[in-house]
């Protein structure tokens, strides 16, 4: 049987969840039935790690700005590297790359939304155009694929696709803790860590999404109660410097270290004795299953997504979005009672990482491409 040459695409070329499960799809699938090209907008993180793992990278233009030019490219880079299967990767990508497809007669498209991050735009117009666009597009995608059952339920809801052609892919991950207790130690005091100072962590890209600034707001609180304690933000975003802003203004220099966009932003976690992510909205977020892999006591927002991987007082602690009081609360109830904080950080170990298996992901991704190839050949025999 001739191998089916996927491309997997995205609009930016960073390392957040989108690209993560994108270079774990295109990594693992089964290489005696697929060839794997990885595509999104310029040079970048994403496109160091594909050439590492020796995966094709195919760099392309990928803007908000609405133009003719990107699908007249990736037209013919769909032409030119025989694509069967377009895999597009969240709004932007599924906007210009869907287009394209049309326009170079890809035979199939598949299109997953990490997040419906559209429904969360501030002004009502865009949230309205994007839903009349993904209606519209859905009309010549094979397959829409939503990552957590939250996220099916929205879908349903504001009719984004036939019933038929969504399902939902839990986002799997096959992410094992590497770092020795020595190694961690020595990482915390080259950042500047006293070995007793408590560390209070967030892996997130700084978009309005990832809510860091109620993090920030948190801050004078929890320092009050506990001041020796020292707060990092690991990431990078168009935030960045608002969020650098309002930590100044709050008076958290020396407390607060913002440590930048990172290949190995895992491994930071094992640094943290505590996990927090203060979202306004999720897909089903990979760092809330590597934080339990690390074992760490997680205090995170209520919000869709995230309430399908923690159960709240058994493998986390969850609060309501922006409230920085309540993230404050939560987070010092665990640096009060370490006892507690351990048992959550050990039932999340056990209980979350075996419920997003990469096996499954995998599997469930490559029966799809095997289903829409086969439906088309029918149509087209």
């Amino acid at each position: 049987m001739e191998k089916l040459r996927i491309m997997e695409m995205i609009d930016k070329p960073s390392l957040g969840g989108g690209q993560t499960a994108l270079l774990l799809l295109a990594e693992n699938l089964d290489r005696s039935r697929f060839e794997v090209v990885i595509s999104s907008g310029g040079d970048g993180p994403l496109a160091e790690e594909a050439r590492q793992k020796g995966i094709t990278y195919v760099s392309v233009s990928l803007g908000k700005q609405l133009s003719l030019r990107p699908l007249r490219e990736i037209a013919g880079v769909l032409k030119e590297n025989k694509i069967d299967i377009l895999h597009t990767h969240g709004g932007i990508a599924g906007l210009y790359g869907r287009s394209a497809a049309r326009r170079a007669r890809t035979p199939a498209v598949v299109h997953t939304l990490h997040g419906i991050h559209y429904l969360h735009y501030r002004n009502p117009f865009l949230r309205r155009l994007y839903v009349l666009l993904e209606r519209r597009y859905s009309r010549t995608t094979d397959r829409l694929v939503l990552v957590c059952q939250s996220d099916l339920r929205q879908a349903r809801t504001h009719r984004l696709a036939p019933e038929g052609k969504m399902t939902v892919i839990l986002n799997g991950t096959d992410f094992r803790p590497e770092l020795e207790a020595n190694d961690i130690a020595r990482r915390r005091i080259e950042l500047g860590w006293l070995p007793d100072w408590p560390v209070i962590g967030t892996v997130a890209r700084l978009h309005r999404q990832k809510g860091v600034v109620n993090l920030l707001r948190a801050a004078p609180k929890i320092l009050n109660a506990f001041p020796e304690v020292r707060i990092a933000v690991v990431g990078d975003g168009p935030q960045g410097g608002s969020l650098r802003r309002e930590a100044q203004r709050l008076g958290l220099d020396g407390h607060l270290l913002f440590l930048g966009e990172r290949k190995d932003a895992a491994s930071f976690m094992a640094l943290f004795d505590m996990f927090v992510l203060p979202s306004l909205w999720e897909g089903l977020p990979f760092v809330l299953v590597e934080a339990a892999a690390w074992g760490k006591p997680i205090v995170a927002t209520a919000v869709d997504g995230v309430t399908e991987i923690l159960e709240d007082g058994r493998t986390g602690l969850l609060v309501p979005p922006k409230n920085p009081s309540a993230l404050a609360d939560a987070a010092i109830r665990l640096l009060k009672d370490k006892e507690r904080a351990r048992r959550l950080g050990e039932t999340a170990r056990t209980l979350v990482p075996p419920r997003f298996p990469l096996r499954r992901m995998i599997e469930q991704t490559q029966n799809i491409y095997l289903e829409v190839m086969a439906r088309n050949a029918r149509l087209v025999d």
